[in-house]
């Protein structure tokens, strides 16, 4: 495997596209979101108006800092179990509706994907790594994506287990 890729800040050339809150546009169903955070965070609250509220955040750094802030009866229940499943469903529909950006990750290689946080917390250790600590599940969602569009072979059961939850909730 090549060395690691590593992103962060959506304003850093070239691999900020890979961060959730590169505004991109995606359509997924009938709704358009700004960005893969917006989407993301979207299936969040439990009430629309809520999720209306949310989304009425000027930049997507807004909608994820208000969804970070959100009280448990304010979000949807299972949501920590289908989360992981709904990111991966926003990331193929950026890379699949945008083929600069498709390029750009089936460009990575085999490199081992990772958001590297900043700032020690709990969500950037979910969704990346911090000083070489985390789940990285944010990178290792985009491998599976390029794995998916055709790049490098990548297995991950553990993701997929986690993807399952949503897979299961969604064909009911």
């Amino acid at each position: 495997m090549n060395a690691d890729i590593r992103f962060y800040r959506s304003n850093e050339k070239p691999y900020g596209a890979f961060s959730s809150l590169y505004r991109r546009e995606i359509k997924i169903g009938d709704e358009v979101f700004r960005s893969v955070e917006d989407a993301y965070q979207s299936r969040k609250p439990r009430k629309q108006e809520v999720k209306t509220w949310l989304l009425s955040a000027p930049t997507p750094m807004l909608v994820a800092l208000a969804a970070h802030s959100l009280l448990y009866w304010d979000i949807a229940p299972g949501w920590s179990k289908f989360r992981y499943g709904w990111m991966l469903e926003c990331q193929r529909a950026k890379f699949e509706q945008h083929a600069d950006l498709r390029e750009l990750l089936l460009g990575t290689g085999d490199a081992r994907l990772v958001e590297a946080g900043t700032v020690d917390n709990h969500v950037n250790r979910r969704w990346g790594e911090v000083n070489g600590v985390g789940t990285n599940y944010l990178g290792r969602i985009l491998m599976q994506v390029r794995s998916e569009l055709g790049g490098a072979p990548y297995q991950d059961a553990e993701l997929l287990e986690k993807v399952k939850a949503y897979t299961e909730r969604e064909s009911l």
